[in-house]
């Protein structure tokens, strides 16, 4: 058996540094993890005035419920929870103008429906180029709250900037959704908002952030916003998915500790995907474990809610015993880049045959050649194929630094575990 120790989540790491830098008082991160995209955020709280110290295992933050500082510059790199977070922590200062810039990358990422809806809650805010894109400036004088309605189909980072923004407006938020996807990632919003000290109440498509120091039925003398804590970062799920894939695909056992069943994040739920193409899988409150039963049979299979594992699957579906047909993935396509035809124009380098359309892609067994992955910049897209390369051996990268956005040190424990693997 291997055990795979990971670096923490991106997605947890980047709503702690927010809700720590809004709490009331210093907040300890413990093992947080540390990548170009987390690195971004507290750079990016740095220069809102936040104070930010970091150490090999724990960050510790110095609260602001003010806000930020007065005026910045704030360049987010190629982070989307930097980018799409900040700007709704810099709104609800007193006052100050903050701009915020990002990579050409980022730049090409939409912003749209949660520009829009700061704006509808009166937020001061310019988008400098194109509409619903970086970079912006945001002119803050504090949010009010109200009703807003949100589409969140293209991202649930929309939704998750906003409910944590609830607690530092004046009267509290109301949002109706119409569209989510990757609802799981809301579920680690709401849980992680609650360790902070703050609740959100739920009902169907609306969720209710209460005004700060409100009680049940309206009355005052609550406890206030966001409380300052030591926070434990769990390991990253969707980066755990390609080790998982690894163990079903070569017949290795694979656990990871620090993800269990009381895990945050959905996109451990990529187990069960494994479990259904003929894997083995044991979970405990400590750990999950994956194993080979043999070949993977095909499937077809909706993965709406964890769609950042989507290239993980779509690299190893070649080797399946029948088609794998990915379903319900069209936010696939506003990512670091557009994931859905990047896993397809590499699927078809190697040989393999691949069907797509708006929101999915269909993969056909065959054997995959070496070939160098056209990887857009994206992180995602060298992880999954690193996994094909355990069975295709001579693949290469057009771009395999840029794994530092979310695994640093990826290839250095990808490859001691390909090692392992090739001395079986």
């Amino acid at each position: 058996m291997t055990v795979i120790h990971l670096p923490g989540s991106k997605s947890v790491t980047a709503r702690a540094l927010f809700l720590a830098a809004a709490a009331d008082g210093t907040t300890t991160l413990l093992r947080p993890l540390c990548s170009d995209d987390t690195e971004g955020f507290a750079e990016g709280l740095i220069r809102l005035g936040y104070g930010v110290r970091r150490e090999p295992d724990r960050w510790y933050v110095e609260g602001r419920p003010s806000g930020p500082a007065a005026d910045a510059e704030v360049h987010c790199r190629d982070g989307a929870t930097t980018a799409r977070f900040l700007p709704a922590l810099a709104a609800a200062a007193a006052g100050g103008t903050y701009r915020f810039d990002a990579s050409e990358q980022m730049r090409r990422r939409p912003l749209a429906p949660l520009t829009e809806a700061l704006r509808s809650l009166g937020v001061d805010l310019r988008h400098e180029g194109a509409h619903g894109h970086h970079p912006l400036t945001v002119r803050a004088s504090g949010v009010r709250g109200g009703e807003l309605t949100l589409d969140a189909g293209e991202s649930s980072q929309y939704l998750t900037a906003l409910l944590m923004l609830g607690p530092l407006t004046a009267e509290g938020l109301r949002i109706e959704v119409t569209d989510l996807v990757s609802a799981p990632y809301v579920g680690i919003t709401l849980a992680m908002m609650r360790s902070f000290g703050a609740e959100v109440h739920r009902e169907g498509d609306t969720f209710t952030v209460p005004a700060p120091g409100s009680r049940p039925g309206g009355a005052r003398g609550g406890s206030g916003g966001y409380r300052a804590t030591t926070y434990a970062i769990e390991p990253d799920a969707s980066t755990a998915s390609y080790f998982f894939a690894a163990a079903a695909l070569t017949g290795r056992e694979v656990t990871v500790p620090g993800l269990g069943t009381g895990a945050l994040q959905g996109d451990l739920r990529f187990t069960e995907v494994l479990r259904r193409m003929g894997a083995e899988v044991t979970m405990t409150a400590q750990s999950t474990t994956v194993r080979s039963r043999g070949p993977l049979s095909g499937l077809t299979v909706t993965m709406r809610d964890i769609s950042d594992t989507m290239p993980t699957l779509a690299a190893i579906a070649p080797f399946a015993t029948s088609p794998v047909r990915i379903e319900d993935v069209a936010n696939t396509r506003v990512k670091e880049c557009d994931r859905l035809e990047a896993c397809a124009e590499n699927l078809r380098n190697m040989g393999i045959t691949v069907h797509t359309g708006p929101d999915w892609i269909e993969i056909h067994p065959g054997t995959p050649r070496p070939t160098e992955i056209v990887t857009h910049g994206d992180h995602r897209i060298v992880m999954a194929f690193a996994v094909a390369g355990l069975r295709t051996p001579g693949i290469s990268y057009d771009d395999p630094g840029c794994v530092r956005k979310t695994f640093p040190g990826f290839h250095e424990e990808f490859a001691a575990f390909a090692a392992g693997a090739a001395a079986r």
